[in-house]
C-alpha cells in the first residue's frame, strides 16, 4: 500500500494543472491520467482559444505540454485508472486497475465528462476531420462553410445559434418533430435566417475523402412515406449532451441528476472534507479548457489549505 498527500484522479486540463498546484505547493501527488490521457482535448485537432498559444496548437501537444510542467515539479503522474474507492473515512483509499491499494490525506477528481455519440462508425472514422462535439471549440474552423447541428434541446440550439454566426449555413438534425428546448431558445434558432431545421430526421452515415463532405439521413424512419435524404456539409457537431465520469464515487458523492458533481457555494470542496472536484465532471456549464484548468488550480489549492488547516 502506498500512501500520498494528495491522489488525483483523472487528467486534462483540470488534473494536470491541479498537479502543477499541488506539486509547487510540496504534496508530492499522485496523479491517474485514467482512459484517456489528456482528456477531450486530445480529440480535438487544433486549440485556439487556450491563453499563451497565439498561433494554436495541437490538442494532444497542449496537453503534453502541461503534464510536463506538472513533472518538472514533481508531480508522480501514471498512466492507469482509479477503478474503486472507498471514503468512508480519512485517510480515503484507492485501488488501481492494477490492484495497488492508495491511501490519501486529500482527493482531487478530475475525470471530465464524456460526449454523447449517436454510435456510427463514421463518427469515429471522421474524428477530428469534421466530427465534434464541442462547437465552442471549433466552430472557428467553419466560417462560411455549412454545417450541421445534432440534436433539439437547448445545448443543441444553443450551439446551432453560435455556428450560425459563423458558418453560412446550419442545418439542425431533429430526432422528434418539435425541438426540446425552451420556448425563448426555439423562438431564436426559427428567427435566424441561415438555420433550417430537419425534423423527424435521423443520421445513418457519414460520407467523403479527406474529411465529411456530407451526411446520409432518413426522415420519417419506419413509417410509410420514409425518405432518404443526403445534405452536403463540412462539419457535424454532436449535441446531445455529454455523461460526466463520476459513476464509481456516487455513493460517496452527491451529484445532480445526469450525474456531474454537486460543489459547496461554488468552490471544489465537497460534502467530506478533503476532497475536491476540478473541471467537466462538476461543470455542466462552461465546458472550457481554460475553466478547467482554472477549476483544477482552485482544488489543489483548497487541498493544500486543508492539510494546512
Amino acid at each position: 500500500m502506498e500512501q500520498t498527500k494528495c491522489l488525483i484522479i483523472g487528467s486534462g486540463p483540470a488534473g494536470y494543472t491541479a498537479a502543477i498546484y499541488a506539486s509547487r505547493a510540496n504534496l508530492s501527488p499522485i496523479e491517474y491520467c485514467g482512459m484517456q490521457p489528456g482528456g477531450q482535448l486530445t480529440q480535438t485537432t487544433e486549440v485556439e482559444n487556450f491563453p499563451g498559444y497565439p498561433q494554436g496548437v495541437d490538442g494532444n501537444q497542449m496537453m503534453m505540454d502541461i503534464r510536463e510542467q506538472a513533472e518538472r515539479f514533481g508531480a508522480d503522474i501514471r498512466d492507469g485508472e482509479i477503478v474503486r474507492v472507498d471514503f468512508s473515512q480519512r485517510p480515503y483509499k484507492a485501488w488501481d486497475d492494477a490492484g495497488r491499494e492508495i491511501e490519501a490525506d486529500t482527493v482531487i477528481i478530475a475525470t471530465g465528462a464524456s460526449a454523447k455519440y449517436l454510435g456510427l462508425d463514421d463518427e469515429r472514422k471522421y474524428n477530428g476531420m469534421g466530427v465534434s462535439a464541442c462547437a465552442t471549440c471549433d466552430g472557428f474552423f467553419y466560417r462560411k462553410k455549412t454545417v450541421a447541428v445534432v440534436g433539439g434541446g437547448d445545448t443543441a440550439c444553443e450551439d446551432a445559434l453560435y455556428l450560425s454566426g459563423l458558418a453560412k449555413k446550419v442545418y439542425m438534425i431533429v430526432r422528434k418533430p418539435f425541438l426540446r428546448a425552451s420556448k425563448v431558445m426555439q423562438q431564436r434558432v426559427m428567427e435566424r435566417e441561415n438555420i433550417e431545421i430537419l425534423f423527424e430526421h435521423n443520421t445513418l452515415g457519414l460520407f467523403g475523402t479527406d474529411g465529411v463532405e456530407g451526411a446520409h439521413l432518413v426522415k420519417r424512419k419506419g413509417e410509410a412515406d420514409e425518405q432518404l435524404v443526403d445534405i452536403q456539409i463540412d462539419g457535424f457537431f454532436l449535441a446531445i449532451g455529454h455523461k460526466p465520469n463520476t459513476d464509481i464515487f456516487k455513493e460517496w458523492l452527491d451529484t445532480d441528476d445526469i450525474g456531474y458533481f454537486k460543489k459547496i457555494d461554488g468552490t471544489p470542496r465537497t460534502k467530506l472534507p478533503g476532497i475536491f472536484v476540478a473541471g467537466d465532471c462538476a461543470d455542466p456549464v462552461y465546458r472550457q479548457a481554460i475553466s478547467a484548468a482554472g477549476s483544477g488550480c482552485q482544488a489543489a489549492i483548497e487541498a493544500e489549505r486543508f492539510l494546512l488547516g
